[in-house]
């Protein structure tokens, strides 16, 4: 399927933590973190604000995950990945599940028709190509059965930590 079907609507207040993430695109958690940390794909639901928070990533996070590995896994080099990812940023979900991407192995270009693929393969320039929108249906798939996390669910600092409720009983009493 390179262009078509519609796609569900997503909640913007659920996510998924970090290895869940790493499971659904088939990365490592290095990679994640060094990602994360560099700015090419930052968690949207909630990012890390310090030692010890969890991440949270957007499904979309994940998607572009995905589609950042399936370009690495063919050659592209990061700067390159790096510019289609800040396109893709521009981008609604919904525009995201039209997009196929070409690649040269040098350069990646963004197709939104099949008479685009059609041009850029006739044309000798791609070499292969990711439709967005099934990749989105394998991360759909492989996150059905994963935990999420609402936001709002976030721990509350200290909630879990034994030193810090101790700390207050002896305060209080």
């Amino acid at each position: 399927m390179l262009f078509g079907d519609e796609l569900p609507d997503l909640d913007t207040t659920t996510g998924y933590r970090g290895p869940t993430a790493c499971h659904a695109a088939g990365i490592t958690y290095r990679q994640l973190d060094y990602w994360a940390r560099t700015g090419l794909v930052e968690p949207t639901v909630r990012p890390a604000t310090g030692s010890g928070t969890q991440r949270l990533y957007s499904f979309r996070d994940i998607l572009v995950l995905k589609v950042v590995k399936r370009l690495l896994d063919t050659g592209v080099s990061l700067q390159q990945i790096r510019s289609a990812v800040s396109h893709l940023r521009t981008r609604g979900v919904e525009d995201l599940a039209e997009i196929t991407l070409m690649s040269d192995g040098a350069s990646v270009y963004e197709c939104t028709s099949a008479d685009e693929v059609f041009d850029l393969v006739q044309g000798g320039q791609g070499v292969f190509g990711i439709a967005v929108g099934r990749v989105w249906r394998e991360v759909e798939g492989t996150l059905a059965a994963m935990p999420t996390e609402r936001v709002d669910d976030a721990p509350k600092a200290g909630a879990n930590d034994e030193l810090a409720a101790r700390r207050q009983a002896r305060t209080a009493g």
